[in-house]
């Protein structure tokens, strides 16, 4: 796995709708073993819609595959797997979907002391040790270029979410409603874990800490940083697994945040699933989940070490990326901003020019968005951004 990421020019605006997926390309499903593929499909009782058969079966092919891969990676990387430690422990980049959380990640990784699970291992993290010389060379051929969601480059190399991962490993996530977009609260209980039965927390931290154990040997045991909203509900497991992780909160205009994250839903479902998406309540189930993330995290913040916590504006971010990673450098005292400034400067470089979309909310809508996301608007000072 690189452990360091090219700087590339950003499209004028990432807010652009991206490239249509076509039923060639890669899916976060394609890299499920048998024994996560065939359980997760019979808890939802094969609820595939005719249209979306085919990829089901492609996916239903490859698993045998997947698992085969899964099993030489085992023979040959298995002790070393075990006696990985994660040291330091991870770095995590939280806040809501469309807040920035792939920029700030990006940017972070350009220093080479850190590593990242990328695309590639999210999307096969049971075998991609093994097989990461063998694979993605040629499926570099069917991947898009760009998010369908976006417009932003993507490649297999890219830094990506470890909820992907986690869902290819056959556990229950939120993220399984882009496979089943019309199943209602599909795992909901999995949006900040602290519902769950004990027997099934402790599932969920050992994959993920077996997940990043791969991470940490294929980078050379450098820092993890890692990135998936989910996480920002999350923190107290977190801590839990790594009492001195470090966490990099970052927070954007709601009023923008709310039209993006429907159509990243949209978008996904779209692509991901094994149904046609219906799109029914999902306004309100992303103002909700909002609510309830900010909820979680706003109780969850005040118990982690300012030492290792700050804070980041993406309005900032977008003006001054220079400048905002040197302030996340100093607040968590981490070391080597002057070996990457280059690299920073050079893709600061190319985000000049950089233009956010002003989406057209309803009046209707902007009022929704200010009653129930009055506490965040408060707090983070965006009154008068949905103007």
């Amino acid at each position: 796995m690189s452990t360091m990421v090219k700087p590339r020019r950003r499209p004028q605006s990432a807010e652009k709708t991206g490239t249509r997926a076509m039923p060639w390309h890669p899916r976060m499903w394609h890299g499920m073993t048998m024994r996560a593929w065939f359980p997760m499909m019979a808890r939802q009782r094969f609820a595939v819609s005719p249209s979306r058969a085919i990829m089901a079966v492609i996916i239903s092919m490859i698993s045998p595959v997947n698992s085969a891969l899964a099993l030489s990676q085992k023979l040959v990387w298995g002790k070393k797997i075990r006696e990985a430690k994660i040291e330091p422990d991870p770095i995590f980049i939280v806040g809501h979907w469309r807040s920035g959380t792939t920029l700030l990640h990006e940017l972070l990784v350009l220093d080479r002391q850190f590593t990242y699970p990328n695309t590639y291992a999210c999307f096969t993290p049971e075998h991609f040790l093994f097989s990461r010389y063998l694979i993605p060379w040629w499926l570099r051929f069917i991947m898009p270029s760009r998010r369908p969601m976006d417009n932003m480059e993507v490649s297999w190399e890219c830094p990506q979410e470890d909820e992907f991962a986690l869902c290819a490993l056959g556990l229950p996530s939120p993220y399984l409603s882009f496979a089943f977009p019309n199943i209602p609260h599909l795992d909901d209980a999995y949006f900040d874990l602290r519902g769950l039965p004990p027997a099934e927390l402790q599932r969920w931290k050992n994959a993920f800490v077996q997940f990043l154990k791969c991470v940490s040997v294929a980078g050379r045991g450098r820092q993890i940083v890692l990135k998936t909203p989910l996480h920002t509900a999350r923190i107290d497991t977190l801590r839990e697994l790594f009492p001195n992780a470090k966490f990099v909160h970052i927070v954007r205009d709601p009023y923008v945040i709310f039209p993006s994250t429907v159509r990243t839903w949209q978008r996904m479902s779209e692509d991901e699933g094994f149904q046609r998406p219906k799109n029914e309540g999902l306004e309100e189930m992303i103002l909700s989940r909002f609510t309830q993330m900010y909820e979680v995290f706003e109780d969850s913040r005040t118990r982690i070490p300012p030492d290792n916590f700050c804070e980041v504006r993406y309005e900032n971010l977008i003006d001054d990326p220079v400048a905002q990673l040197r302030e996340v450098y100093d607040r968590l005292g981490l070391d080597g901003f002057e070996r990457v400034l280059p690299a920073l400067e050079e893709r600061a470089a190319g985000m000049r020019g950089f233009k956010v979309n002003r989406h057209k909310l309803s009046n209707e809508m902007r009022d929704r968005i200010t009653e129930r996301w009055g506490d965040f608007i408060a707090r983070y000072q965006y009154w008068g951004s949905g103007d």
